[in-house]
This record gives C-alpha cells, sequence and structure tokens, in this order.
C-alpha cells in the first residue's frame, strides 16, 4: 500500500464519502498486479467490497458479477474488489471459485490488511478492527467522482442486475438533461427536469404535466 491513500486524512477517518466528492486516490496490490485508482480514469467504475473471501454470500456475489462481466464491459464500466484479505487469500479463492463454478474472476480484487482503503472510504470506522461486516458499493463517474453508493450487511447478498441498472442509469442522467424514474432501465421512459418558473408552470397543460412529464429514451443500448 502506498502513502497516496493517506491523502484522505483530510477527510474525518472513517466519515462516510458523500455524492459528488472525489473518491480518495489509492495504490494497491491486487489479483491483477498493483493498482492505482487514478488508472480508472476515463470510464466509469464500480468498486465494491466484501467482508472476507470463502464465504457463502459473498462467493455467490462474487460468481454472479463475474458471469455480467460482459454487461458491465458493454457500459464500458469496470469492476474493483476488495477486502482485508491477504492478496494469496484472493488468488486461493480465485482457484477455489474456478474449480467449482467454473468461472473466471477477470476483475482485480485488493488487498487492504491495514483497512486503510476502509478507512478512507468510510467502509468501517476509525476504531475498527476489521471489516467483517462491510459490503459496501461505490459507483464512480470517469473522472473519479462518486456518483452512487450502496451499503448491504454480510447476511444480505448485492443485486447484480440492480448494479448493472445503476449503472446504466447513472450514465444516461450524467449530463443532467433528464431524470431516470423508478425502476428505470434503457428504452423506457426518462422525466423531463421540471422547469423553475412562474411563467412555465403557468403555461402547462394541466396542474401535473409541468413537474411530471416523461420523454422517450433517445439513448437506448
Amino acid at each position: 500500500m502506498s502513502d497516496d491513500v493517506k491523502t484522505s486524512e483530510a477527510r474525518a477517518a472513517g466519515a462516510s464519502l458523500r455524492l459528488g466528492q472525489q473518491a480518495p486516490e489509492f495504490t494497491a496490490r491486487s489479483t491483477k498486479g498493483l493498482v492505482r485508482l487514478s488508472d480508472f480514469r476515463g470510464r466509469w467504475l464500480v468498486l465494491f467490497s466484501h467482508p472476507a473471501d470463502f464465504t457463502p454470500v459473498c462467493t455467490s456475489e462474487f460468481v454472479a458479477i463475474a458471469r455480467a462481466a460482459k454487461a458491465f464491459e458493454s457500459l464500458d464500466c469496470a469492476l474493483m474488489a476488495l477486502s482485508v484479505d491477504s492478496l494469496f487469500s484472493h488468488l486461493a479463492w480465485i482457484r477455489a471459485i474456478h474449480d467449482r463454478f467454473d468461472v473466471a474472476i477477470d476483475f482485480p480484487i485488493l488487498e487492504d490488511p491495514t483497512l486503510e482503503i476502509g478507512r478512507a472510504y468510510g467502509m468501517v470506522g476509525a476504531e475498527d478492527m476489521d471489516a467483517s461486516a462491510v459490503r459496501m458499493t461505490y459507483f464512480l463517474d470517469p473522472e473519479g467522482f462518486v456518483r452512487a453508493t450502496t451499503c448491504y450487511p454480510a447476511s444480505v447478498g448485492r443485486s447484480v442486475d440492480e448494479m448493472l441498472r445503476m449503472v446504466a442509469a447513472l450514465q444516461r442522467v450524467h449530463g443532467g438533461e433528464v431524470l431516470a424514474p423508478e425502476g428505470w432501465h434503457p428504452g423506457c421512459d426518462l422525466l423531463r427536469l421540471p422547469p423553475q418558473s412562474v411563467e412555465a408552470v403557468l403555461s402547462s397543460q394541466d396542474a401535473t404535466s409541468w413537474f411530471y412529464c416523461p420523454v422517450a429514451d433517445g439513448g437506448q443500448r
């Protein structure tokens, strides 16, 4: 682990990252070699943590995420995982997953044995000694800013379908021109940004169309 992540100490230790904040830089060993967060600039990134290797829920997640890797790639979205386990534990777990499920884990899994990354990102508190309850996901835009996060308990696995939906929705609204309604998927109607003037409100066709106006998804994949 390099000193890069220590620049995050300007934030309160253990404080959660807020939406719109720049994700703290780090360099760490991974199953794909030395990884630096800024190497992923220019594309979307899903950074997700898991409580521990060789655990049932985490294994189910990694199998599902690996099988959906092409779907993330089609969104030009990279994947990166991490836990407190050592690099060699990650490698052994990858082998176990491959042998049991015939699935290859091609995205990097980072080691964070000292919890530096976990604390910098608010995954664990400043005084916590382990990350056994951590199941966080950070959705980063191509400039490295946090656009969404999710947090699950160790006993409940994430939904890969929801992770993919979140990436697609964030990409579609990233320009600030439209909004994604409940349950939105590519090809479904989006919502127009409501006007902010009395004139526009009074000139609308009815009492609701000024603030709730569906529009066709012109950028469907």
